[in-house]
């Protein structure tokens, strides 16, 4: 993956992002004076920065969160868990299977970002696509495109 450019963001675009992301967090936190930049990719998506880190991806218009950036601001909505046996697939950039999961939020529809967590500590493990709505990811089949994971180029970029 490419920067292609990178520019500040005005208080005012950086407070609209925030404003988009609140919805996905138990507890908004006090992100108020923080700095963004966005980097244009060679990719579908663009970046959202916070000292040089990625912690959101543009993806169609919204922002989502990075893997890194989950880590970072924790959110508690639009979260699917996986069991141990699933997690060195998806760190290796598989999509989610529905047997893989144990619990999805059940407000997740088709086509909402959603961040895969492992089901022991529920640290994040990728960001993908939902391709089926939250009470129905526990059956069989494809439950998440995978979009983005631990240890892929966005991963490993520092800023």
């Amino acid at each position: 993956m490419k920067i292609k450019s990178r520019h500040h963001l005005k208080g005012s675009e950086s407070k609209k992002i925030l404003r988009l992301i609140e919805p996905f967090l138990e507890e908004p936190r006090n992100m108020r004076g923080l700095s963004l930049e966005v980097a244009e990719t060679d990719q579908d998506f663009n970046l959202v920065l916070l000292k040089g880190r990625p912690i959101f991806m543009m993806m169609e218009g919204r922002p989502f969160f990075t893997v890194r950036g989950a880590l970072e601001f924790k959110p508690k909505k639009k979260i699917v868990v996986v069991d141990s046996g699933a997690v060195s697939f998806i760190v290796n950039g598989a999509d989610v299977m529905a047997p893989g999961i144990v619990d999805a939020d059940p407000e997740i529809e088709p086509g909402d970002p959603v961040v895969i967590v492992e089901e022991k500590h529920r640290k994040p493990l990728a960001v993908g696509v939902a391709l089926l709505p939250g009470p129905e990811m526990r059956g069989s089949g494809k439950a998440v495109k995978s979009v983005h994971h631990v240890g892929d180029d966005l991963w490993d970029m520092t800023g």
